[in-house]
């Protein structure tokens, strides 16, 4: 088969690499019918992630068919349609137990594309196979169902779950990407009384006022508008960035919750001489994606519609142009770029 290969800081190339076979008895096999890029994906080919070896197949995000199962898989067999999680779970440990399986100590976690072959790939080997993929319905199509492995979880659980949005909530979300978008998407769920989003490109600012967020503003804007009212009840911070981090700890309000979703690299200073009377909850996390079967659900039902922050296609013998696109997001408008089954 052919996969996206990592071969070192700044060098990938989709090449031949044998197939993937069955490890483990709970593993199954996966025909990759539907995949896409992540901002983890760059960091690693930026060199930011020491710990993946070069000759590692990218990618953590998938649709496709199941071709083969281990003998411990009891959920699945040949021929199912399923979406393979960013994050896999042995379902033994006390953290999986929690359901904190981007916690998992059993040899699972953020795996796929970090520690072992990812999902870049024609086919891929997925672990723990049962509590690690989800089944997904004939009417959901390929590019609603991809964005349940990472973006809408990791929007819905870290940001909107972690942060307690509640009916009638300030929401402000600070960076208006896939991860961002998808936290203004499922923030919508809940009920808000508004959600602002804000980020540095005016392009980014359109896209968040397309997906559903009431207002997108420029990051001092937004300080002036919430000037002469309590402030955020929730601040998402879904950059990463010590700037985008200081920014939630000014808008959010006495009492109020902020939401770090962002995979930051440098250190973000806690300004506590402001923040230690304010009552603040800080809450960070990876996500666990626990919430895909509700968010299936909320998709299927139309009540929740992701498929506005899909902006390119590619077919997956393209994946090194999808990585320059997506890389260039900001000039090239791109949120999710989506690779299909050549």
């Amino acid at each position: 088969m052919r996969a996206f290969v990592y071969h070192g800081p700044g060098r990938a190339a989709w090449e031949p690499v044998p197939d993937p076979v069955i490890e483990e008895p709970s593993d199954v096999l996966v025909q990759v019918h539907t995949t896409t890029v992540c901002g983890s994906d760059l960091h690693i080919l930026e060199g930011e992630l020491p710990e993946v070896r070069a000759g590692t197949v990218l990618g953590h995000e998938a649709v496709g068919e199941v071709v083969e199962a281990g003998r411990e898989v009891h959920g699945l067999r040949a021929g199912e349609r399923v979406v393979v999680s960013c994050v896999s779970a042995c379902g033994r440990c006390r953290p999986c137990h929690d359901n904190a399986f981007g916690q998992c100590r059993g040899g699972g976690g953020w795996i796929l594309g970090h520690r072992i072959d990812g999902t870049q790939a024609e086919y891929v080997r997925v672990p723990f196979a049962d509590l690690s993929t989800h089944r997904v319905p004939g009417t959901l199509n390929g590019d609603a169902a991809v964005l349940l492995a990472e973006t809408l979880p990791t929007g819905y659980e870290v940001g909107v779950r972690n942060g307690q949005v509640s009916p009638g909530d300030t929401v402000v979300v600070v960076g208006a990407g896939p991860i961002g978008l998808g936290a203004v998407l499922t923030a919508r769920v809940l009920s808000p009384a508004r959600i602002i989003a804000t980020d540095l490109s005016s392009a980014r600012l359109d896209d968040a006022r397309r997906i559903g967020a009431d207002a997108a503003v420029l990051p001092g804007r937004l300080i002036s508008d919430l000037a002469d009212c309590p402030g955020a009840d929730v601040a998402i911070e879904a950059v990463g960035a010590p700037d985008s981090f200081t920014l939630c700890t000014r808008v959010v309000r006495s009492g109020g919750h902020i939401a770090n979703i962002g995979m930051h690299e440098k250190p973000a200073m806690l300004h506590l001489e402001a923040l230690w009377r304010k009552n603040v909850t800080i809450s960070t996390g990876q996500v666990d994606t626990y919430s895909v079967p509700a968010l299936m659900e909320m998709v299927v039902s139309g009540r929740l519609r992701p498929t506005p922050l899909i902006t390119h296609h590619f077919g997956l013998h393209r994946v090194a142009e999808a990585y320059e696109v997506f890389a260039r997001g900001t000039e090239t408008g791109a949120l999710k770029v989506v690779l299909n089954r050549d």
